[in-house]
């Protein structure tokens, strides 16, 4: 196995909802839902740095899909964490996490390790740790 990730697929509840959080409310890039005509097949792609894609695709699918029974979110089994160039960045982000829809969880704040950052949760429930740590730039910087 080669080590990178291509596509990271989140489970959610309501697929609308969800596309509306990532796409309007945090400004992520995609085409929208695709796959409609297929069943179980309804999923949206966001185009994020390096290549990486971000899915979401309803909780109900992956479940039949994969042949395992739907369980509820856990926000402490993963983060997703999300490093930007500069501290403000860190509080533009929470600020439009929350008024796209986000669980404000831990409000940005100085870290142990030297940098700042906070924690919301998606609509559904998936934790995002949005952080600036001055010896980690981003992947894309």
């Amino acid at each position: 196995m080669k080590p990178r990730i291509s596509v990271l697929t989140l489970g959610v509840a309501d697929l609308e909802r969800s596309l509306a959080f990532y796409r309007d409310g945090l400004g992520l890039p995609t085409e929208g839902i695709v796959g409609r005509e297929f069943e179980h097949g309804a999923v949206a792609f966001f185009d994020l740095s390096g290549g990486l894609k971000l899915a979401i695709w309803a909780q109900d699918d992956i479940a039949h899909d994969s042949g395992l029974p739907k369980r509820p979110v856990s926000p402490t089994a993963f983060t997703i964490g999300h490093n930007v160039l500069r501290r403000e960045e860190v509080d533009e982000i929470m600020r439009a996490a929350q008024h796209a829809g986000a669980d404000i969880v831990k409000t940005a704040q100085e870290t142990f390790y030297g940098g700042y950052a906070g924690y919301f949760r998606d609509p559904d429930g998936h934790l995002w740790e949005i952080v600036w740590n001055p010896q980690l730039p981003p992947a894309d910087a």
